[in-house]
């Protein structure tokens, strides 16, 4: 018997670029994530082992409750589920997403300062892993593609060894925003 835990999807969403990302009734998934969504910074976002980002409904509920201005989409999370124990979703850990979508987890989503403005004070680190450890995002590979409804069942299973990708750190480049002194990319 596997060890998994069972959800659903409660909104998937996507845009042109930046956030707040949309929500949409259905999405194929390939590769490289959801085919309509596109990201402004390719540096910070996207790529193959970034190419979906998940977020839980019960940690959105928790930070809004908190008076944050937070609601599924907006902080460009692709996936929000509901019903997943998220402190078991860390880097190595598989959801089947719908009937036919697989994707493992590589990494926690460091927060962006274009999310700033849905949080009191500013505080992205709300949701940041380091700082707060299971409110972060999560950053996912696509295994294997496919169509996906809000409604769709997740299933969580942690990855054996033989299948889990090599974690890479990747590289975050983080932003200050243009009216912070001197603007521009920091490491």
């Amino acid at each position: 018997m596997s060890d998994s835990l069972g959800g659903r999807i409660v909104q998937i969403s996507a845009f042109a670029g930046g956030v707040p990302k949309r929500a949409l009734a259905e999405a194929q998934v390939d590769g490289g994530g959801i085919t309509v969504d596109r990201q402004t910074d390719l540096r910070a976002h996207g790529g193959p082992r970034r190419a979906l980002c998940l977020f839980a409904w019960e940690r959105i509920e928790t930070l809004a409750a908190e008076g944050h201005f937070i609601a599924p989409g907006s902080t460009g999370e692709n996936i929000t589920t509901s019903g997943i124990d998220w402190g078991r979703v860390t880097p190595g850990a598989r959801l089947r997403l719908g009937g036919c979508v697989l994707v493992e987890v590589t990494d926690y989503a460091a927060p962006c300062w274009k999310n700033a403005r849905w949080f009191a004070d500013g505080d992205t680190g709300a949701i940041d892993q380091q700082a707060r450890p299971g409110f972060s995002r999560v950053y996912a590979r696509v295994v294997e593609g496919g169509a996906l409804r809000p409604g769709d069942t997740v299933v969580l299973t942690p990855a054996t060894p033989a299948q889990r990708v090599e974690r890479a750190r990747i590289p975050t480049v983080r932003w200050r925003p243009p009216s912070a002194e001197g603007g521009g990319p920091r490491s």
